[in-house]
C-alpha cells in the first residue's frame, strides 16, 4: 500500500501543478525524457527480464508483443478522441504539452477535444500492468525501486499535462483534482493485488501480466513520451533520457 500510494501521488502532485501552474516548454520536455530514461531501465531489468526469467523466452515475448498492440491500437483510438475540431499533423493528440506551457497556447485538441481525458484514460492503461508489476516484485521479496522510481517520474509529466489540458478545456480544479485522485487510487490498488494474490501464483502465470506491462511500456515510449518531448525538447532532451536511464539502472543494481 506504502508503495503505492508514492508511486501513485505523482499523478495527484502533477494534477496539482497543471491545474494552476504553467512552466516552460523545455523543462517539460526535459522531464518526458527523463521518465523515459527511467522506464527504459524499468521495463528491461524490471519487467521483461523478471518475465523472462519466470516463464521462458516465449511467453514473456508473446506477452511483450501483446501488450505492445493493445496499447498502440487503444493509443491511436484515443487519439482520436481527443483530436476535437482540428486534426493535428503530427504529434500525440492526447499529449499536449502546449495546454501546460507558458509559450504557447493549448492546441484545439485541449480547447475542443478531450486531450486530458484521453491521457487519463492512456496512463490508466499502461499504469495497472505497471502497478501490478510493482506488486508483484514486492511481493517476492525483491525491492522494486528502480520501477517505483520509473512509474513515479512518468506519472508526474503526464498527470501534468493531462490535468492543464483539462483545465483548457473549461474543467474544474476540483473535477481536475477528483478525476486524478481517483486514478491514482487504483493504481494503488493494483500494487497491492500484485503484492497480494499475484504473488503467490506459479511463475509462469505471473510471467505474462509482466510481459504484458513491458510491452505496454515499450509502446508508450515509442508512441507518446519520447517522440513529445524531442519536438518540445530538441536534441537535448537526448541528455536528460539518460539521465533517467543512469538513475534507474542505479536504483535497479542496489
Amino acid at each position: 500500500m506504502l508503495f503505492g500510494v508514492i508511486a501513485s501521488s505523482a499523478l495527484v502532485l502533477g494534477a496539482l501543478v497543471g491545474g494552476w501552474v504553467e512552466i516552460p516548454k523545455r523543462v517539460l520536455a526535459a522531464m518526458l525524457a527523463f521518465a523515459a530514461g527511467a522506464l527504459i531501465t524499468a521495463l528491461s531489468f524490471e519487467l521483461f527480464e523478471d518475465s523472462y526469467e519466470k516463464g521462458g523466452i516465449w511467453r514473456a515475448a508473446i506477452g511483450l508483443v501483446v501488450g505492445a498492440v493493445v496499447f498502440t491500437a487503444l493509443s491511436a483510438w484515443l487519439d482520436r478522441v481527443a483530436e476535437g475540431r482540428r486534426e493535428k499533423d503530427h504529434g500525440s493528440e492526447k499529449l499536449d504539452v502546449a495546454a501546460a506551457a507558458e509559450e504557447t497556447a493549448p492546441s484545439s485538441s485541449s480547447v475542443s477535444g478531450a486531450a486530458g481525458l484521453a491521457l487519463l484514460a492512456a496512463v490508466t492503461l499502461d499504469g495497472v500492468p505497471e502497478n501490478v508489476a510493482l506488486g508483484v516484485s514486492l511481493g517476492e521479496g525483491t525491492g522494486g525501486l528502480a520501477l517505483l522510481v520509473a512509474i513515479f517520474v512518468s506519472n508526474f509529466p503526464e498527470s501534468l499535462v493531462g490535468s492543464a489540458s483539462m483545465r483548457a478545456q473549461g474543467r474544474s480544479r476540483k473535477y481536475i483534482l477528483g478525476m486524478w485522485v481517483a486514478c491514482a487510487a487504483l493504481l494503488t490498488v493494483a500494487v497491492v493485488v500484485g503484492a497480494g494474490p499475484l504473488a503467490v501464483t506459479p511463475p509462469e502465470t505471473i510471467s505474462l501480466p509482466l510481459a504484458f506491462a513491458a510491452g505496454a511500456v515499450l509502446a508508450s515510449l515509442a508512441d507518446t513520451l519520447m517522440p513529445e518531448a524531442y519536438e518540445k525538447g530538441g536534441p537535448t532532451v537526448a541528455l536528460s533520457t539518460a539521465a533517467g536511464f543512469v538513475l534507474s539502472f542505479v536504483l535497479a543494481t542496489l
